[in-house]
C-alpha cells in the first residue's frame, strides 16, 4: 500500500491482565515501537480494566497507561494470551468494552486470547486460530490443546491452523512468538507497505524469520 492508504496516527491498543503471556503483548508491542523511529505518529499503549499494576506471568508488572473507564480511541484492539485467559474469557465487564468499541476497530488476539472472542460469539462464521502446541497441563488427560478448545467455545467458527488469521474485522494468531507476525501484520492493515515493513524487520534483525513467515497468514475472502 502506498502513504496516501496509510491510517494517519494509528493507535493500538493492548489489552493486559493478572497472567498474561509476556511474549504476547511484548513482542507487538515492540514491533510499533521500533515503527515508531520511521513514523512517530503511530502509538501503542497497555490497556487494563483498572489504574492499578498489573502482574503478568513470572511476575512481570506492567503499569497500564489506560483503564476501560478512559475510552482511549483505538485503531486496533489485541488480546494477548496466558494462563490469566481462563478468567478473562467470561469477564464480564471486558465483553462490555469489547462491545462498545466503534466497528472500525480492528480486534486482535494470540496464543488463548482468541477464547474471548469466541465466547462473545464474534467468531461465528469466521476463520479463527489459536495456540496449537500445548504445555504439560494442557497435553495431559484434564487438559485440552487451546486451539481445539477454541472449537469448543466457537463451534460456528472455521478453525485454521495459519500463523495469522485475517477475517476481515479479526484478527487472529497462533502461538506465543506469532505475536511478532501480529505485529507486522497490523502495521500491513494500518497501510505500510512491504517496504515499511521489511525495513522495521531489518533494524529489529528480524528480517531472515519475516521472509520466511510473511506468507503464512490466511486472509479472507474479502481482503485477497
Amino acid at each position: 500500500m502506498s502513504d496516501e492508504h496509510r491510517v494517519a496516527g494509528f493507535r493500538l491498543g493492548i489489552y493486559v491482565f493478572e497472567d498474561a503471556e509476556i511474549v504476547d503483548f511484548s513482542a507487538p508491542y515492540g514491533v510499533f515501537s521500533v515503527a515508531r523511529r520511521w513514523d512517530p505518529s503511530l502509538d501503542v499503549f497497555f490497556i487494563a480494566e483498572s489504574m492499578r499494576p498489573v502482574q503478568a506471568q513470572a511476575g512481570f508488572t506492567i503499569l497500564p497507561n489506560y483503564s476501560f473507564n478512559d475510552r482511549p480511541a483505538v485503531d486496533a484492539f489485541l488480546i494477548p494470551g496466558g494462563a490469566g485467559t481462563r478468567q478473562e474469557t467470561y469477564n464480564r465487564r471486558l465483553h462490555e468494552y469489547i462491545r462498545a468499541l466503534p466497528e472500525s476497530t480492528l480486534l486482535a488476539a494470540l496464543c488463548t486470547g482468541p477464547w474471548v472472542y469466541a465466547q462473545m460469539g464474534l467468531l461465528d462464521g469466521l476463520a479463527a486460530t489459536a495456540r496449537k502446541e500445548g504445555d504439560p497441563q494442557e497435553l495431559s488427560s484434564r487438559g485440552m490443546v487451546p486451539i481445539d478448545r477454541l472449537a469448543v467455545l466457537a463451534p460456528k467458527a472455521v478453525i485454521n491452523r495459519a500463523r495469522i488469521v485475517d477475517s476481515g474485522r479479526i484478527i487472529t494468531a497462533a502461538g506465543i512468538s506469532s505475536g511478532m507476525e501480529l505485529g507486522f501484520h497490523l502495521l500491513r492493515r494500518a497501510g505500510f507497505d512491504e517496504s515499511f515493513r521489511r525495513e522495521v524487520a531489518r533494524v529489529m534483525e528480524y528480517l531472515d524469520a519475516y521472509d520466511i513467515r510473511k506468507d503464512s497468514l490466511e486472509l479472507s475472502a474479502a481482503l485477497e
